[in-house]
């Protein structure tokens, strides 16, 4: 980035390692789920990406569970379920620029906590050093309000290329977007780029 960002800096030092942690071996082609659910989109990007890697984030227990019992089932030798808080797990799983890729489809709007939204969290610039340069964010998500938010912070407090689209209503990657679509709320993504030689304060 051209400047540092108008935000407290995040402290990777602060966070401990998960209970149970597993230190990941990272592919060529590595990408990340935070907030799997019972892991619909994890499934099917696994199943038709066979050349990339994909470790799935899902923090509440008995939504994780339901996930990696399917994954289970399914032999996925490319998908890693994993029972964990996001922000430790990504602070001791990844080096910087590992990722190619990172998904949060259908977070939570937070809307009594702006602050934990993710593009107005610190925890954000630390998320974009694990990514390589060329990796995007796909952010998905049916409320209007948060989508401009979002967007409006990739522009400005990130400098961040951004792409917005409107999901198609055939689309079915989560179980929330299959119940948006059905009930015809407009879903929208950002595609959030990391540009050739971004910088953060955490390249290290």
């Amino acid at each position: 980035m051209n400047k540092t960002p108008d935000i407290r800096a995040f402290r990777p030092e602060k966070l401990f390692k998960p209970r149970n942690f597993i230190k990941p071996a990272l592919s060529q082609k590595q990408y990340l789920e935070i907030g799997a659910g019972k892991g619909m989109h994890a499934m099917q990007f696994a199943e038709a990406n066979p050349d990339k890697e994909l470790i799935a984030v899902e923090r509440t227990k008995n939504k994780f569970d339901v996930f990696a019992q399917r994954a289970k089932e399914l032999k996925l030798d490319n998908l890693t379920p994993v029972h964990a808080d996001a922000l430790p797990y990504v602070v001791h799983a990844f080096p910087a620029k590992s990722l190619d890729g990172v998904f949060l489809l259908y977070p939570n709007p937070e809307p009594k906590s702006a602050a934990q939204r993710w593009l107005n969290m610190p925890f954000f610039e630390f998320l974009l050093s694990r990514m390589k340069d060329g990796a995007s964010v796909v952010l998905a998500s049916n409320i209007e309000s948060y989508i401009d938010e979002a967007e409006q912070q990739a522009r400005e407090l990130w400098q961040l290329p951004v792409e917005r689209k409107v999901i198609p209503k055939t689309s079915s990657r989560t179980h929330f977007e299959v119940k948006y679509l059905q009930r015809g709320e407009l879903c929208q993504e950002l595609v959030i780029t990391k540009p050739e030689g971004y910088q953060t304060r955490f390249d290290y």
